[in-house]
Order: C-alpha cells, then sequence, then structure tokens
C-alpha cells in the first residue's frame, strides 16, 4: 500500500515564500538603484545646460568677457553691477543655484580660453550619508572664445 502525500508541507511552503520574497527585494533594489542613478544622471544633465548657457552668454558679449567681466570664484556671490555680464552671471548663478543642490560655479580666464567649474552636493543619493564625506560633484567645461 502505497501513501499518498496530499498538499505542500511548511518546510516547501516557506522555501516557496523565501524565494518570492528574494526577488521581490531584488526588484525593489533594482528600481531604487534606478531612480538614483537616473538623478545623478539628471543633475549632471543640467550642470551641462549651464555650463553651455554661460559660455554661450560669454560669446554673445565676447568683449567683456576677454576683458574679465565673467571672471569670479567658487564661492563668490554674484556681481552687483547693471552691465550685461554682471545681470549674465547674476542670472547664471541664480540658475545655477536653483537647479543645483548646494550648487556654486567659478569661471577662470587664461587669455582667450575659459574654464567653467559648476560644483554640487550629491550627498543625498550617495552611499555614504556622513558630514563632509566628499559628496561633491563637479562638471568642468574648457572653451575658447
Amino acid at each position: 500500500m502505497t501513501h499518498k502525500q496530499r498538499g505542500a508541507t511548511l518546510i516547501e511552503v516557506m522555501i516557496a515564500v523565501l524565494i518570492t520574497v528574494i526577488g521581490v527585494l531584488g526588484a525593489a533594489s533594482l528600481q531604487l538603484n534606478s531612480v538614483k542613478f537616473n538623478q545623478l544622471a539628471n543633475t549632471r544633465s543640467y550642470a551641462t545646460i549651464l555650463s553651455y548657457d554661460v559660455i554661450d552668454r560669454m560669446r554673445a558679449n565676447r568683449n567683456q568677457a576677454i576683458a574679465g567681466s565673467y571672471d569670479i570664484a567658487l564661492a563668490d556671490s554674484a556681481p552687483k553691477g547693471n552691465s550685461v555680464a554682471d545681470i549674465d552671471l547674476q542670472d547664471w548663478l541664480a540658475e545655477v543655484g536653483a537647479r543645483l543642490p548646494a550648487g556654486d560655479a567659478s569661471i577662470t580666464r587664461n587669455g582667450s580660453t575659459f574654464t567653467v567649474v559648476i560644483q554640487w552636493d550629491e550627498s543625498r543619493v550617495s552611499e555614504t550619508r556622513e558630514a563632509n564625506a566628499g559628496d561633491t560633484e563637479s562638471f568642468t567645461f574648457v572653451t575658447e572664445l
């Protein structure tokens, strides 16, 4: 006489549940990383667009750019003047601050070669959430007018 098993044992059910949970957690982790990397790419895209924006402004006002009117260091506040270069820098620095988390920028000149550096804070999507953990990202663009 053979004894046929009816239904699944508790062990089989627990193993099936464990495998399902591991699969769901893997999918959730994949989704979270996707959102994180999408945010990083979005921020870097804004930095690229902002660097092209200020370079276009400088090309439109080339004489003032060559004269040094667009030179600005990191952590400097926007100029207070009413010249085209001052207004360009005011608008541009406001956009950098609005579009990038803790965004800051500098423009340096060496003859007719300009270097635009844009920095921002990536700590909100970083692996480490410690203060001063080196979560500052930057984008550097060098061009000649």
